[in-house]
Formats: C-alpha cells, sequence, structure tokens
C-alpha cells in the first residue's frame, strides 16, 4: 500500500463526494443494485439467495446453470455448507456476477 504518496490518492482525497461520483461514474463504474438487494445483504442474508433471486432464478435452474444439484444449492444458502471454488465460479458466471459478490 502507498499510503498518502501516491499522487492519485492525493486527489482523491481532496474530491467532493460528487467530484469523486462523477469520476468514478465517468470509468464506467456504473454497476447498480436496487436497495432491497443491498439491505438484505447487509442485513446478513446469504449472498448466493439474495442475487439468485434478484436474478429471478430458481434453485433448479441455478443448480442446472452450475452443474450440481439442486440440494446444493439449498444447503449453501441455508449456510448447511460451503460451497467449494468450483461451485463459487459457476454460481458466479451463472449469475453475471464476480465471485467476490458471493463471498
Amino acid at each position: 500500500m502507498h499510503g498518502g504518496s501516491d499522487p492519485t490518492r492525493r486527489a482523491e482525497a481532496a474530491m467532493t463526494d460528487e467530484e469523486l461520483f462523477d469520476a468514478a461514474r465517468a470509468e464506467g463504474a456504473d454497476e447498480h443494485l436496487p436497495h432491497d438487494v443491498v439491505k438484505r445483504l447487509a442485513d446478513g442474508e446469504p449472498p448466493l439467495k439474495v442475487f439468485r433471486e434478484h436474478c429471478a432464478m430458481t434453485q433448479k435452474t441455478l443448480a442446472a446453470a452450475a452443474n450440481v444439484s439442486t440440494g446444493y444449492v439449498s444447503q449453501i444458502e441455508r449456510g448447511a455448507r460451503q460451497p467449494s471454488k468450483k461451485a463459487l465460479t459457476a454460481f458466479a458466471a451463472a449469475l453475471n456476477l464476480d465471485i467476490e459478490d458471493l463471498s
């Protein structure tokens, strides 16, 4: 980490929130999540379930897209099981997300 010596970081620190927002938007940081999705994630709901429902997918549809069983999806969503890295990658691809969004 470069701390305060990085000129870009110093410039960003001097920007207002509006300027930072405009700069992020200009760079293409255009990801928007509905308030209910953000609230559910902040409330601690399982990310896989929140994003699956946001994408209007059933457990069965997601399971088929990720090549896993519906029971496996259910177990992960309930917290009874931890997903493998391979499964997380498949879920992220099926939901058009970054794997980090599901962690």
